[in-house]
């Protein structure tokens, strides 16, 4: 049996492993995973992932979750480039260093734009304003964070060569955007990390991975856009209640 990736693009996490996978050239069946339609809860899926999150990596017999980990599989499997993930010690302990920081503070926070202003409404729930001012506040001090702490005066946020750590937080800072926000205003040293991250993707590529993001709002509003299942309604409302 071949590799499998159960993914979904909506997803920032699965576009990442997407995007490593494709521009690695690594073979794999794409199994695509229709979150809304409850498609996470049902037996079939328990039995890849109790968890019942993507993205999964399914290698034979061999099933792995979460995304860095399966980044770092496949980096390590397929032997790529090394800058994705480098041999040498002190470089890699930074990429491990990002995404440490990427879980607590990234993950979470990136993706509730989305959250308040499709999935909730198509849920008929409600995300008080104050949550969404807060949420603002949280990403410019992220967006501060990574800028300072990260970029600095490199090119990429672990050194002068795209990595592992830089797919992820591309791939989450994307979510906003495709929601209406300006991520990037008087940011000119994010503007051109974002920019070099893109053209080493590659157009193609990017338009591919991103398509169906990037034209939510429009899906939404010519009502093409999934509405969530019923039994997914429960995992909406406590993914809600957990913005803070």
């Amino acid at each position: 049996m071949g590799l499998e990736l159960y993914l979904a693009l909506l997803s920032q996490p699965c576009r990442a492993v997407y995007i490593f996978a494709k521009k690695n050239g690594i073979p794999f069946k794409l199994c695509t995973t229709e979150v809304f339609k409850g498609q996470l809860q049902s037996k079939e899926f328990f039995q890849i992932n109790m968890l019942q999150k993507i993205p999964v990596l399914k290698d034979g017999d061999f099933i792995l979750t979460e995304s860095s980990a399966i980044l770092i599989y496949l980096s390590s499997k397929y032997q790529t480039a090394d800058h994705w993930y480098p041999s040498d010690l002190q470089a890699r302990a930074r990429v491990h260093e990002y995404l440490g920081w990427h879980a607590d503070c990234i993950r979470g926070t990136f993706g509730v734009p989305l959250w308040t202003q499709v999935i909730a409404p198509l849920s008929g729930a409600h995300v008080p304003e104050e949550k969404v001012e807060r949420n603002k506040t949280a990403m410019d001090r992220a967006l501060q964070q990574v800028e300072n702490k990260f970029l600095g005066d490199q090119a990429f946020l672990t050194g002068q060569q795209m990595s592992l750590a830089d797919l992820m937080a591309f791939e989450e800072l994307m979510q906003p955007v495709a929601v209406g926000y300006d991520l990037f205003e008087g940011r000119p040293k994010l503007v051109a990390w974002h920019e070099q991250v893109e053209a080493f993707l590659g157009s193609d590529l990017f338009q591919e991975t991103h398509g169906t993001i990037l034209n939510i709002l429009e899906q939404v509003v010519n009502k093409k856009f999934t509405k969530p299942s019923p039994e997914v309604y429960p995992n909406i409302l406590l993914r809600i209640s957990r913005i803070h």
